[in-house]
C-alpha cells in the first residue's frame, strides 16, 4: 500500500527479491505493489535452492505456511497434479524451513490477498540444465494460461565481489556500483521480452550471478 502503485489487472507475475527486508524490502514492496488480487485464486511461488542441491524441482510436503501476519494455505490438489507427472521431487520439511527465497515472498502475498482465498503452490527450483528448464516451462505452461494463477519468482540480482567470485566491472559506467545497475538493467530488459533465449544468451555472456536464473528460465 505505502508504494502507491495503481492496481492493475493485467499483472500475472512478478520476479521480486529476497535479500532480506531490509536490504531489498522496498524493492519487493514495489513488485508486489501493482497487483490486483481481485481474480487470482492461487499462487504458484517459484524460489531457488540455496542450501539443498537438487537438480530437479521439488514441491513442498506443508499443508500451510505460517507468517505473522497470516497464514496462506498450500493447493494440495495442484501439488498432486504435479506430483503425479514423475517430475517432481518433494521438499522434507527441514529443507523447506531452511530456504528463504520463497520465504520472503510470503508476508507480501498474504497483504496483498488479504480477503481473497488464494492457495499457494511452492516450487523449490535447483540447478537445473536447460532441456529440464524447458520441460518444467512446458509442465506449468497450463497452469500460467488459466488467468486465475499468479506466479511469484524469487530473485536477487548481481552478487558482486570476491567472496562471489564475481567482481565484472565495466568501466564506461563509471562507479562500480552503476556497472552493475546496468548490468542488472541489460537483463531485466531481456527477461520482459519473455525471451528464454536471449535469456541464456545474456547469462552466458555476462555470467551475471543471479541466484534466481533457473525460476526465471523456467518462468520464461
Amino acid at each position: 500500500m505505502a508504494a502507491g502503485l495503481p492496481k492493475s489487472s493485467d499483472v500475472r507475475g512478478v520476479i521480486a527479491p529476497h535479500a532480506g527486508y531490509s536490504y531489498s524490502g522496498r524493492a519487493a514492496a514495489y513488485a508486489f505493489g501493482n497487483i490486483d488480487p481481485t481474480n487470482f485464486s492461487r499462487v504458484f511461488l517459484l524460489g531457488p535452492s540455496h542450501h539443498y542441491y537438487t537438480p530437479k524441482c521439488a514441491l513442498s510436503t506443508a499443508t500451510v505456511y505460517k507468517t505473522p501476519i497470516g497464514d496462506l494455505r498450500i493447493d494440495l490438489e495442484v501439488i498432486e497434479e504435479l506430483k503425479a507427472t514423475g517430475k517432481f521431487e518433494l521438499m522434507n520439511l527441514r529443507v523447506d524451513e531452511a530456504e528463504h527465497s520463497m520465504e520472503m515472498h510470503l508476508p507480501y502475498l498474504v497483504k496483498v490477498f488479504e480477503g481473497h482465498p488464494v492457495k499457494v503452490v511452492p516450487i523449490l527450483v535447483g540447478a537445473l540444465g536447460a532441456e529440464n528448464e524447458a520441460m518444467y516451462g512446458k509442465l506449468l505452461a497450463k497452469y500460467i494460461d488459466d488467468p486465475q494463477n499468479f506466479f511469484s519468482v524469487s530473485s536477487d540480482f548481481c552478487h558482486w565481489g570476491s567472496r562471489f567470485n564475481y567482481i565484472h566491472y565495466d568501466k564506461k559506467y563509471g562507479a562500480i556500483h552503476k556497472s552493475i545497475e546496468a548490468l542488472d538493467k541489460m537483463g531485466m530488459d531481456i527477461i520482459e521480452t519473455g525471451d528464454a533465449d536471449a535469456f541464456k544468451e545474456y547469462l552466458s555472456e555476462y555470467d551475471n550471478t543471479i541466484c534466481g536464473r533457473h525460476p526465471i528460465s523456467v518462468f520464461l
